[in-house]
């Protein structure tokens, strides 16, 4: 089922990086929470960071742990790539 950012409703900053952001998200069909990690586009092509975010696609699709997020879609807009991952309370394994 084809997935874009029209299909979310987006919330409050929980964190930024380098490459960019992550936002609270809410999918609009079902009403359940997401994390939403915005990668821009040409910051990703200035620092050569394409590749790490292809692996790090590969790897949360891959991965099923309590401990570690997991991939719930992807999509791309104009000006970003967005990973949507479950959400988690803390979201570090230090806290």
């Amino acid at each position: 089922q084809a997935v874009n950012a029209d299909a979310f409703v987006e919330f409050r900053v929980l964190g930024k990086g380098g490459f960019g952001e992550v936002c609270a998200c809410q999918r609009r069909a079902t009403g359940k929470m997401y994390a939403n990690k915005r990668l821009n586009k040409k910051r990703l092509k200035k620092r050569k960071g394409y590749e790490a975010a292809l692996v790090e696609k590969r790897i949360l699709a891959r991965v099923h742990s309590r401990f570690i997020v997991s991939l719930a879609c992807a999509f791309q807009t104009k000006t970003d790539l967005c990973l949507v991952m479950t959400i988690m309370n803390g979201g570090d394994l230090r806290y």
